[in-house]
C-alpha cells in the first residue's frame, strides 16, 4: 500500500502568486528557504539558530532561541507562513551579569550566558523563560512581541525547562536531563509552589533534555532531544501529568540531509590544536534533534528541530509532521521520522515573497547596525561609534592580549553553504600596538587585518590553529579585507585588495571545525584592540557585505526540457536499459531521460521511447520501470538536492526515494534518506544535453 498522495490544486494556485510577487522583488542575494514555487528548502536560515522554540498566536507565528555570549540576545521573528521570517527584534539589548559578560578581569561567558529559551503566550503576554550559566533562570514578558521587554530573574535555575499555560488555569514547568521533573508555578511565575514538585520520568532512557512541553486534545506531550547510539527527537505522554508517561524513543532520527561529521575539536588547549576529523561513514552523529511541533489553522501539523551542522554551528530545520498511533512523527506517511529537504510550503492561509529576516551588509550610514549584528560580550558603548566619522563604523582599540579577549567585537553568523564576508577598513587612525580587521571567530580563530608599527602600517594573516602569523608591507591605509569560507569542506582562505578589485591571498588554508567552547559555529567578525597594553587610536570600516554564491534551495535548476543522465553517486552505475528494460548499467550505457515539469518542484522523466518512470508495486515492494501513460503520481518525483548538490528523486507515490541497491543492482522507490558517506545509491549525478524541441 502506497500513502495517500497529497493535493495540490489549491497549493500551485498560491505558489503561482508567490512565484510572481518573487519576481517582481527580484533575487534575493542571501539565503531564502522559499524556493518561490510553492516549495521551501531545509535548513529555514543557513546560519547558526539553535534550540529553537516556535509558537503560533492567531494566524501569527513566533520564533526564538539560543544566543549565548552574543548581545543582543534573543532575537523574536515573525511569520505568517511559516518560511519565511522576519527579525521583529531581541528580548533584550545587553545582559550585564557580572564581569564575566564584559570580557574583564580575564573571566568571559564563551558557550554560556543565555540558552534554551521557552517561547510562550497567554493572556496576551508573550513569555520567554531561559537560562543563564550559574544564574537562576530568567523569565522576559512583553505585550508586544517587538519589544519592550522586561526581565525578572526567577527563584531557581532549571535546566532546558518548557512551561504550559493548562487549559484550568495551573501554569506547569518541566525541565531536567533524563530525570523529568514537573512543577506549578506560582501565580507570579518566579518560583514553585510548594509540594507541587515530583519526578515524572527517571533516569530515563528515551528522554533527554532539550524539552517541549505541549497539551493537545487532553494529552500531554513533552519532545527532547536524546543521544543514545544516534541523535534523535524523543517523545514522551500521558492522559494526566499524574501519568503514567508513556515514551517513544525516535519521533525523529537519522535526518541530516545528507551532511556527512565534519571535523571536531575536544580539547580546547592549544595552539597547535588537536583536531579529529570528520567520519564520513558515521551515522546519526548530525540528525535533527531539540524542536517541537506547531499546528496551522488549518489543521497541518509541522515539526521544528535543530541539527548539528558541523563549523556552522545547529541550525533549524521545518518538518512536515504525521500523527500515528498518538504520536507526532516528523516525516511523511510511509517515510516516518525522515525529513524531506525540499517540501511543499505548509497551509498556513497566508503566502510571502522569498526574504530573509536579516541585512547582512552594512555601509555603516545608518543611524543604527544591521539587524543580524551582535557583540561578543557586552560591548562597551563608549568605545564604538556609526557618529565620530560619519558614513564609518568606528571601533576603538582598547588593550587585550589577543582577539579572543578584545571588547567590542561585532560580530554575526556565517552563513553557508559557501560564503564571502568582505570588510573595508581605513586604518589611518591606528596608533602603535592597533590592530583591527575582518576575523572567524571560533575556537581557534583567524584574522586578517592591519597592524600599526613603529614604521608604518603592515597586513598581518593570523591562523590560531597553528600559530602562525604572514605579514606584507603596506604603503596606504584603506584596504578590503576578504574571507573565503566553504562550510561543506570545513576550509577558509583570506585575501586582500588595495582597490577593490584584484584581491591576493595570504596565509594558507584555515581549518574550521565544530568545538563546545564557544558552543556556536563560525562567526563573521569586526574588530580592533591593541596589544602593546595601553589605550589606542581606532579602526574605521566603510563597509561590510557577504557575497554568496548558493543562496537557494537547489545549487543547479532543474533542468526542464532537457535530456539527462543519471549516474549513482561514488559508483560506475547509471540508470539505463537492458533488454528494452529499465536496470543499473555501467555509466557508459546510462540512458537519456527528458526532465517533464510537473509543478511544484517535481518532475516526470520520460526515457527515448515515450515511457516514464514510474513506481508500482513488485512482491510488497515499490519498484521502479518504464511505464507507458500519461504522468501521474506514480511517475512524479519531487526534485531534491542534498546538501552537497547531489540529485534525490521523492517518489510522490511512496514518499521515498529513488534507490539502486549497490549490491544487487536492484531498482526502487522504497529507500528512507540519503547517508552521510552517500554511497548508499539514493544520491546521483546528472548531466545534461540539448534542450528538447
Amino acid at each position: 500500500m502506497f500513502p495517500p498522495v497529497v493535493s495540490v490544486s489549491r497549493r500551485r494556485k498560491l505558489a503561482l502568486g508567490v512565484f510572481i510577487l518573487a519576481a517582481l522583488a527580484g533575487a534575493a542575494a542571501t539565503w531564502t528557504a522559499d524556493n518561490g514555487n510553492g516549495t521551501f528548502t531545509n535548513p529555514l536560515f543557513y546560519e547558526e539558530f539553535s534550540d529553537p522554540d516556535l509558537i503560533r498566536v492567531g494566524e501569527d507565528y513566533y520564533l526564538t532561541g539560543t544566543t549565548m555570549h552574543a548581545m543582543p540576545g534573543l532575537p523574536v521573528l515573525h511569520s505568517r507562513d511559516l518560511v519565511n521570517w522576519r527579525l521583529l527584534g531581541y528580548a533584550f539589548d545587553r545582559l550585564d551579569l557580572g564581569p564575566e559578560f564584559r570580557l574583564e578581569g580575564g573571566q568571559d561567558i564563551y558557550g554560556q550566558g543565555i540558552w534554551a529559551p521557552s517561547l510562550r503566550h497567554h493572556d496576551g503576554v508573550f513569555h520567554i523563560f531561559t537560562n543563564i550559566n550559574r544564574h537562576k533562570t530568567q523569565h522576559f514578558t512583553a505585550t508586544n512581541p517587538a519589544g519592550p521587554w522586561a526581565r525578572v530573574a526567577m527563584q531557581r535555575s532549571l535546566h532546558d525547562l518548557s512551561v504550559l499555560f493548562d487549559d484550568d488555569g495551573k501554569v506547569w514547568v518541566v525541565w531536567g536531563y533524563r530525570t523529568i521533573r514537573l512543577a506549578q508555578l506560582n501565580a507570579d511565575l518566579t518560583d514553585l509552589v510548594p509540594g507541587s514538585e515530583r519526578i515524572i520520568l527517571e533516569n530515563s532512557n528515551d528522554i533527554g533534555e532539550g524539552l517541549h512541553f505541549y497539551k493537545i486534545d487532553g494529552t500531554y506531550y513533552i519532545t527532547s532531544a536524546w543521544y543514545q547510539d544516534r541523535m534523535r527527537l524523543a517523545c514522551a505522554r500521558a492522559k494526566s501529568l499524574d501519568g503514567p508517561w508513556e515514551t517513544n524513543p525516535a519521533i525523529s532520527i537519522d535526518e541530516d540531509w545528507g551532511l556527512a561529521q565534519g571535523n571536531r575539536l575536544w580539547d580546547t588547549k592549544g595552539p597547535p590544536f588537536k583536531v579529529t576529523p570528520g567520519d564520513p561513514a558515521a551515522r546519526g552523529r548530525l540528525s535533527l534533534h531539540q524542536g517541537g511541533i506547531v499546528r496551522t489553522p488549518s489543521g497541518e501539523w509541522w515539526g521544528f528541530s535543530m541539527m548539528d551542522y558541523n563549523s556552522l554551528g545547529r541550525l533549524t530545520g521545518l518538518s512536515p509532521v504525521t500523527w500515528q498511533d498518538g504520536w507526532p512523527y516528523f516525516g511523511l506517511p510511509g517515510n516516518l521520522r525522515r525529513t524531506p529537504r525540499t517540501w511543499l510550503k505548509p497551509d498556513t492561509g497566508h503566502t510571502a515573497p522569498p526574504a530573509a529576516p536579516y541585512q547582512r551588509d552594512d555601509d555603516f550610514t545608518g543611524p543604527a547596525l544591521a539587524n543580524v549584528w551582535q557583540w561578543n560580550h557586552v560591548p562597551d558603548d563608549a568605545q564604538w561609534s556609526l557618529t565620530e566619522r560619519p558614513g564609518y563604523l568606528r571601533l576603538h582599540a582598547r588593550p587585550a592580549t589577543d582577539f579572543w579577549r578584545a571588547r567590542n567585537t561585532l560580530m554575526q553568523r556565517a552563513i553557508g553553504p559557501r560564503s564571502s564576508p568582505t570588510a573595508v577598513l581605513d586604518a589611518s587612525n591606528l596608533k602603535p600596538g592597533d590592530v583591527a580587521g575582518l576575523a572567524l571567530l571560533n575556537l581557534p580563530y583567524a584574522w586578517l587585518g592591519v597592524r600599526r608599527e613603529a614604521d608604518g602600517l603592515v597586513l598581518a594573516q593570523f591562523n590560531q590553529f597553528n600559530g602562525k602569523s604572514d605579514r606584507v608591507p603596506l604603503t596606504g591605509p584603506r584596504i578590503w579585507l576578504r574571507a573565503d569560507c566553504d562550510f561543506l569542506t570545513e576550509l577558509a582562505t583570506f585575501s586582500y585588495s588595495i582597490d577593490g578589485e584584484t584581491y591576493r591571498p595570504i596565509g594558507g588554508a584555515f581549518t574550521m571545525v565544530f568545538q563546545l567552547k564557544t558552543f556556536q559555529g563560525v562567526r563573521y567578525s569586526l574588530f580592533a584592540f591593541n596589544d602593546a597594553g595601553t589605550p589606542g587610536g581606532a579602526g574605521d570600516f566603510d563597509a561590510f557585505s557577504v557575497a554568496e554564491p548558493l543562496p537557494r534551495g537547489l545549487m543547479r535548476p532543474i533542468p526542464v526540457g532537457r535530456s539527462i543522465s543519471l549516474t549513482v553517486h561514488g559508483g560506475d552505475v547509471a540508470l539505463g536499459l537492458k533488454d528494452d528494460t529499465l536496470a543499473a548499467v555501467p555509466a557508459s550505457a546510462a540512458a537519456r531521460f527528458t526532465v517533464l515539469d510537473a509543478g511544484l518542484g517535481r518532475v516526470s522523466l520520460r526515457a527515448g521511447d515515450g515511457r516514464l518512470l514510474a513506481v508500482s508495486s513488485r512482491e510488497g515492494m515499490p519498484a521502479v520501470a518504464l511505464s507507458v501513460g500519461a504522468p501521474a503520481p506514480t511517475s512524479t518525483f519531487q526534485w531534491i538536492e542534498n546538501v552537497y548538490g547531489d540529485l534525490l528523486l521523492l517518489s510522490t507515490a511512496t514518499n521515498r526515494y529513488l534507490h539502486v541497491d549497490p549490491a544487487t543492482g536492484s531498482i526502487t522507490a522504497a529507500h528512507p534518506g540519503p547517508a552521510p558517506d552517500r554511497r548508499d545509491g539514493s544520491c546521483f549525478n546528472w548531466q545534461a544535453t540539448e534542450l528538447q524541441p
